[in-house]
């Protein structure tokens, strides 16, 4: 599998089609590849937001571009169908655990248990 580079944060990952034909399958198994997986779109601007404030922190998040990939549409339903509700992305997981969309992961960060999760799942050393 290739990674690129993506922008400042972060690798993008393309998402592999051969992998397990149900989403959400697909989807839980992509999220405990890394310490951070942010789902994406590339046009997001809360995506490119939630991008920011992890690499601001000096996390470097594995980063899927749904819009980039030819199934994304269906791992954004997944998403949808996790969350319970229309905001699909971005949706973060640290240490392969759903933390949820924007909403959630900034509430974690203003109330101090965001680093607490990160350092748990290794990507913060300090």
């Amino acid at each position: 599998m290739q990674y690129h580079q993506a922008e400042s944060w972060g690798y993008h990952v393309p998402v592999r089609t051969c992998m397990a034909s149900d989403p959400l399958e697909k989807v839980a198994r992509l999220a405990s590849e890394s310490a951070v997986v942010v789902f994406s779109i590339s046009s997001c601007c809360m995506c490119h937001a939630v991008k920011r404030l992890f690499c601001g922190m000096g996390v470097n998040p594995t980063v899927y571009e749904l819009d980039h990939d030819p199934r994304g549409e269906e791992i954004e339903k997944a998403l949808m169908r996790l969350l319970g509700n229309s905001a699909s992305v971005p949706v973060v997981f640290i240490g392969g655990k759903l933390i949820g969309a924007m909403e959630r992961v900034m509430a974690s960060h203003i109330s101090g248990t965001l680093v607490p999760l990160l350092k748990e799942a290794g990507a913060l050393w300090l």
